[in-house]
């Protein structure tokens, strides 16, 4: 990583770690205790509510919205799209992560929605969902993705203009391509990331918490994608599997540091 790269990433989780922002999930079931605590590990604040009743007055106090469509039901998409209107109209950053979109015509049109809704946010995806939300042909196994990082990038440019929207797209390599078409490249992290689920929503609870401090959407998708990655080798180092991988993974995001960063993962300005 460069030294001006590797600054930026710790000036951020400083930031963070200083202001403790109120991140509103509206997120799935199955990763939700694992979310929240990452969330609070990292030093942010979160609140996982998902309430039509609610969300309104819930997004009106928070700092950033994270929509995740992992478990998806009429009722949660109504309230995501509550929750969304009071975000934009406080103009607080929201994080799209579309899981499973290409899986079936109710994720994808849901996930494009949202999209349409809202202009200037974060999408975080795996390549297969960049793809089917661009249309082009992107397939999912279940909400796995079927494709590398790497081929999504020309649907992610696509992405980035037509909903002026920053894309992360987390893979292997993670790819974030600006509205303005700027692309950088996260090297670092560990295959056994892949053995836990909800990892991926994880890396968008953070890229809210980040994105509630950060100048813009590239820099909060950067510093999550950053931090997932160096915490995920530090993890792996000591787990013996997955099952262990979980509480050594939140212990290492408590106790990152910037140096940690820029010693196990490399972030680069891509040529894309």
């Amino acid at each position: 990583m460069s030294c001006g790269l590797v600054g930026l990433v710790g000036e951020q989780l400083a930031k963070v770690r200083a202001a403790a922002p109120l991140v509103h999930n509206i997120t799935n079931f199955v990763v939700m205790q694992h979310t929240a605590n990452a969330l609070l590990a990292l030093g942010a604040s979160p609140v996982m509510a998902h309430a039509q009743e609610e969300v309104e007055e819930i997004a009106g106090i928070a700092s950033a919205l994270v929509l995740n469509i992992g478990t998806l039901s009429p009722a949660w998409v109504a309230a995501m799209h509550l929750a969304l209107k009071t975000a934009q109209s406080r103009g607080i950053p929201v994080v799209i992560d579309p899981v499973g979109a290409g899986a079936s015509r109710y994720r994808t049109h849901t996930a494009l929605e949202l999209l349409r809704a809202a202009k200037g946010c974060l999408l975080r995806g795996n390549a297969s969902e960049v793809l089917a939300l661009a249309g082009e042909g992107g397939t999912t196994r279940g909400v796995d993705s079927t494709a590398l990082s790497h081929s999504a990038l020309g649907a992610a440019r696509v992405l980035a203009a037509r909903h002026d929207c920053t894309v992360c797209i987390s893979g292997v390599v993670d790819i974030i391509v600006q509205p303005g078409g700027g692309v950088f490249q996260v090297e670092g992290g560990h295959p056994l990331m892949c053995r836990v689920t909800g990892m991926g929503c994880t890396a968008s609870a953070l890229a809210g918490a980040f994105a509630a401090t950060a100048a813009d959407g590239s820099l909060a998708a950067m510093s999550a994608m950053a931090v997932m990655a160096a915490a995920g080798s530090i993890a792996a180092r000591k787990a013996d599997g997955p099952g262990t991988f979980v509480p050594h993974f939140l212990d290492a995001l408590y106790g990152l540091k910037a140096a940690d960063v820029a010693r196990l993962v490399r972030v680069v300005a891509a040529a894309g």
